[in-house]
């Protein structure tokens, strides 16, 4: 497995405790934007997912619903790299999956801020 998340979910939390970001702290990786869904209340909500030892996206997904358990079904929509800058406070959102499209950066950058409320964070709709 290419790696594992941070905080792990556990089949009776409620949707609102899973955690909308789990990025690795520093360096460039690959990114998943996740429709999540409780199953049981069909609450949805977008989390946010990157890894760098995953080399492909499809692993990220596979990390995540994993962590997230069957209580939640769990749809990539899009993906791209995240260069995360932890000393300079500094977050870049782009590019995109050759499996899962370009995920919604705008989206992804408005999850981001909430879980980094002091950084810079900006993405790019350019580049691999």
């Amino acid at each position: 497995m290419c790696g594992t998340c941070l905080r792990h979910c556990s089949p009776t939390m409620p949707l609102a405790d899973v955690p909308d970001v789990d990025i690795d702290p520093s360096g460039t990786f690959k990114y998943i934007l996740i429709k999540c869904t409780d199953n049981s209340s069909k609450e949805e909500k977008h989390i946010v997912r990157g890894y760098y030892k995953c080399h492909f996206h499809a692993d990220i997904l596979k990390v995540a619903r994993e962590a997230a358990g069957p209580e939640f079904k769990l749809k990539c929509v899009g993906g791209g790299r995240i260069k995360h800058e932890d000393q300079a406070k500094e977050i870049l959102v782009y590019g995109y999956s050759q499996g899962y499209g370009q995920a919604d950066h705008a989206v992804t950058v408005d999850i981001l801020k909430k879980r980094y409320p002091d950084y810079n964070i900006t993405f790019s709709n350019e580049g691999y």
